[in-house]
Parts: structure tokens; C-alpha cells; sequence
């Protein structure tokens, strides 16, 4: 079967990333269709692989830049000659759903949220502290990417979503149902430390839905330590926010990831994730989680089982978790056992099920397509 996979694009290294490393494992002499490619951004071992690019490549600075050229990312994945595979498999959180496939091919979308600009502007735009002239001048924009996007969902034979909340948006958006399967996590790549010290952790993207404002003002004010790891673009905003027991750590390699979270009192998800494989890894690491009660989070973590829940995005509603988790005791034998649900062996698993199920659909189909019977006596 000639494979091809497709992916929004690469030009940071997040859980979407985590996931399409995972299908590459799966499929690893399939080539990866993407938009753009920042080689010194990805890690080293993307350099091995048959990374096919689109004319958007040529765009400068494509890490700063990349975000200016909304209006040509449809026509991207639109150019891509994908005709000679049999099976497509897209990672979307945006565009590389909408590729264009062979009439008999079977695509599936892996999908990590529809366009969030585009389906939730409001909410989106408002986050990232857009001006009311830009939000204007994007209308437009915006309105001709949702007709495209509603458009190009029907071009998807199976959605996959990565959590439950996911998979609402996709039925309220494209009128699709789909299968859940979580992302995969490496849980061997884990362990239990002896004993946890007195810091808190956040590890993430400094982007402002992921809200790492509420974790570093309510450390401030409660005087806990914080450790934040990661780098972005609110990261001048986010220092001078932080007071004196605010520690920023900046990118660190996976083996000192794996050290400071497996030693933290706990991690804090303060943003609402479409699913959070960050909270997992540290249960993986036998942490306890403090998360913001709403998408992935009612997923991936239990209340006094595997951390603690807070209702509201406000310091307050946030010290009030933190102090309650204070108060708690939780076995980190338990949290790691139940990280291990979200393992990388299971998601490997589910996914070739559901390949397999939706490939043999489809050979059912070309023998008895619709409106023929399936056997006159």
C-alpha cells in the first residue's frame, strides 16, 4: 500500500509533532507532505526523513513569519500531487486536511482541533490581544477560511479526534461524527524520582491560550516557586510578570525535561488544551497535575486521583487549587499507572485498528457501491 502523511507544518515542536513522530514510527517509509520546514527548529532525526514541502517554503524567517500567510495556506496543501498513494494520513489542527486526494485513495484526518482562528475567532483573537483595526481587516480573511474549511472537510473519508471536546467541534463544525484515540505518550521514557521538591511546574509554548500568566501571577502571589520551561512569544511579557520565586528555565533537552518534572510537587495546565500531553508525561512521572477544568484535561486527569481540578481561569480560583492540593496526599504509583491508558503502544494500536476497519470499508464499497444490492438471487 503506497502511504503518504501530511502535516500542517514544522516549524515548532509540540504535541501535534509528538503525534505525527509517532505515525512516522507507524509508517516510516511514508513522506510527510507539510508547508513549511524549519530544519534547525525540528529535531535532528526529521533531517532522515522525506519531508516534502509546498511554494510556501520559500517564505523568510518562517518561525516568525509563517503566521502572515493565512490566505495561501489552502493553495498549499491544494498543490500537493498526492494521486499515487492509496492511503492518506493528515495531522491537522488547520490546513493539511484539505490536501486533495485520488478519487479511490483513502484519507483520514488525525485531528487535533478544526481551525481555531477560523471557528472560534472571537475567543482566539481577543487572547492574542489583536487590535479591533486587525480583527477588521482579518474578517474577511477569516470568513473565506471557514467556507474553505467546511469545504475541505468533506474531502476526509475519517476524522480521528484527539480528545472528546475535539470531537464535538468536529461534529458541530462538519456535521461529522469520529473515533477518539488520545495521543500517544511514552511512558517508559519516565520514571519515578525518590522524592518530589518544593517547585511547581509549567513546560509549554509561551502562547497566550495556554494562559501561563495565571500560573506565574498566582505563584507570585502565594510565594511558590515556579519553574518555566519553554520559549515563545509572549516570553517578554511573561518576565516581566514574574516575580522573585519565578524561575525561567528557557528550552532544555528531553533528559532534563524528564529531571525537573519527575521532582516537582506537581505541574500546572492553567490553559484549556485541546488535550495536554505535558499534564500525562509528568503523571508518568508519578506528578500530580493542577489543571484548568475544561477540554483535554476532563480527558486525561481525575480529581484526587491524579491532581486537582479548578473551575474558573482566575489567580483565585488557581491559589484555591493549589492550596487544596496542599492539603492531599496521592500515590504516584497510581498516577503513573494511570498514564500508562495513554501509552504510545495503544495509540499504535488503535490507529492501525482503525486504519485497517476504514481500508476494508472501503474495498466493500468498490464491490457493492451504494444503490447496487449485494446479492440477487
Amino acid at each position: 500500500m503506497r502511504i503518504a502523511l501530511v502535516h500542517d507544518f514544522l516549524v515548532q515542536n509540540g504535541g501535534a509533532e509528538k503525534v505525527l513522530e509517532e505515525l512516522h514510527s507507524i509508517f516510516p517509509e511514508a513522506p510527510i507532505y507539510t508547508s513549511i520546514y524549519e530544519a534547525e527548529i525540528m529535531p535532528k532525526n526529521y533531517r532522515h526523513w522525506d519531508i516534502q514541502t509546498s511554494f510556501l517554503q520559500k517564505i523568510p524567517a518562517k518561525k516568525r513569519t509563517h503566521r502572515f500567510f493565512l490566505p495561501w495556506y489552502p493553495m498549499a496543501f491544494e498543490s500537493f500531487d498526492l494521486s499515487e498513494y492509496e492511503l492518506v494520513i493528515s495531522s491537522s489542527s488547520a490546513f493539511a486536511h484539505g490536501v486533495i486526494t485520488h478519487p479511490e485513495a483513502l484519507h483520514i484526518c488525525y485531528s487535533h482541533t478544526p481551525m481555531r482562528y477560523a471557528w472560534m475567532s472571537s475567543s482566539y483573537l481577543e487572547r492574542e490581544n489583536m487590535p479591533a483595526s486587525v480583527r477588521t481587516l482579518l474578517a474577511p480573511t477569516l470568513h473565506k477560511l471557514r467556507g474553505w474549511d467546511a469545504n475541505a472537510s468533506m474531502r476526509v473519508d475519517h476524522y480521528i479526534a484527539n480528545s472528546r471536546i475535539v470531537a464535538g467541534r468536529i461534529e458541530k463544525y462538519y456535521r461529522r461524527k469520529c473515533d477518539i484515540v488520545f495521543p500517544p505518550i511514552d511512558t517508559e521514557a519516565f520514571a519515578l524520582a525518590e522524592d518530589a521538591e518544593d517547585y511547581y511546574l509549567i513546560a509549554a509554548r509561551f502562547a497566550p491560550y495556554k494562559r501561563l500568566d495565571l500560573a506565574i501571577e498566582a505563584c507570585n502571589k502565594m510565594r511558590r516557586k515556579l519553574v518555566v520551561v519553554g520559549s515563545g512569544r509572549q516570553e517578554k511579557h511573561l518576565r516581566e510578570l514574574a516575580g522573585p520565586t519565578v524561575e525561567f528555565q528557557g528550552r532544555v533537552d528531553f533528559g532534563t525535561l524528564v529531571n525537573i518534572m519527575s521532582r516537582c510537587k506537581a505541574y500546572i495546565m492553567p490553559g484549556q488544551e485541546d488535550f495536554g500531553i505535558s499534564p500525562v508525561e509528568a503523571n508518568a512521572c508519578g506528578r500530580p497535575v493542577i489543571a484548568y477544568d475544561a477540554g483535554g484535561a476532563r480527558d486525561s486527569q481525575r480529581e484526587g486521583v491524579t491532581g486537582v481540578l479548578f473551575e474558573q481561569q482566575t489567580v483565585e480560583s488557581l491559589c484555591e487549587a493549589i492550596e487544596r492540593l496542599e492539603t492531599m496526599n496521592f500515590d504516584p504509583h497510581r498516577i503513573r499507572e494511570h498514564a500508562m491508558q495513554f501509552d504510545k503502544e495503544v495509540f499504535r494500536e488503535s490507529i492501525l485498528r482503525i486504519v485497517d476497519e476504514q481500508w476494508n470499508k472501503r474495498k466493500e464499497s468498490k464491490l457493492h457501491p451504494p444503490g447496487e444490492p449485494a446479492y440477487i438471487p
